[in-house]
């Protein structure tokens, strides 16, 4: 198992460049050395809409792509794909990638057997299920290319205007039952529900976009803070 390093950062759920540009700012402070990190996680739905097999979806995050691609050489960098952020193997090639069907993977923390996911991988439901097959599939996506513009400049429109950031009811159940799928493990940090709590062994990490927080490993510990 991958080692998780001291002072190792986390970044979940930023959904860039809708709602602020925390994610561009905190990605130029690391390229220029004001931010530093061992290991830098992201967390999926850092940005807003981006999947690969199309370039055109690719111009609305160009800035923060091109800082990604920098960032890879010289980084350990691990990518945890999201609803919002798929198919980017290809696009990021010096990244460690992690698909949803290779979600969670295990990491150590010390002692710590840590599993690892964006979070929308346990129980999300069939259809749910079938929606995300069907969406992450490269002959779906390069189907779509003749109404590209359209569609995505649709999509982008109303993504833009999205509320994303609010309590989640029951959420405690919510953890319980997704626990149920974690029974191996000692700790389990997840994004995906812009909650930024600890329950028991399990973290739902900050959204950068909503909370205004990452998490940093310190002495051992995850903790959320402001960079």
């Amino acid at each position: 198992m991958i080692e998780i390093k001291e002072n190792a950062l986390f970044i979940a759920d930023s959904h860039y460049p809708h709602h602020g540009n925390d994610f561009l700012v905190l990605l130029q402070k690391l390229e220029s050395g004001e931010v530093e990190t061992s290991q830098l996680f992201l967390m999926g739905d850092n940005f807003d809409l981006l999947f690969g097999y199309n370039d055109y979806i690719q111009t609305f995050s160009s800035k923060a792509i091109g800082l990604l691609h920098k960032l890879s050489t010289k980084l350990e960098i691990h990518y945890f794909e999201g609803n919002h952020d798929f198919c980017l193997n290809e696009l990021f090639p010096s990244i460690k990638v992690y698909s949803r069907e290779e979600q969670p993977k295990m990491f150590k923390l010390g002692e710590k057997k840590v599993a690892i996911s964006h979070g929308d991988k346990y129980v999300t439901g069939f259809g749910y299920d079938l929606y995300c097959k069907i969406l992450r599939n490269k002959t779906a996506l390069t189907l779509l290319k003749p109404f590209e513009k359209t569609i995505i400049e649709h999509r982008m429109k109303k993504l833009s205007q999205k509320h994303i950031c609010h309590d989640f009811y029951d959420f405690e159940k919510r953890v319980e039952a997704i626990l149920e799928n974690y029974t191996e493990a000692d700790m389990v940090i997840e994004g995906h529900f812009h909650q930024s709590k600890t329950i028991g062994k399990y973290i739902s990490l900050p959204s950068q976009a909503c909370q205004g927080k990452v998490a940093v490993i310190e002495e051992g510990e995850m903790v959320f803070k402001t960079l």
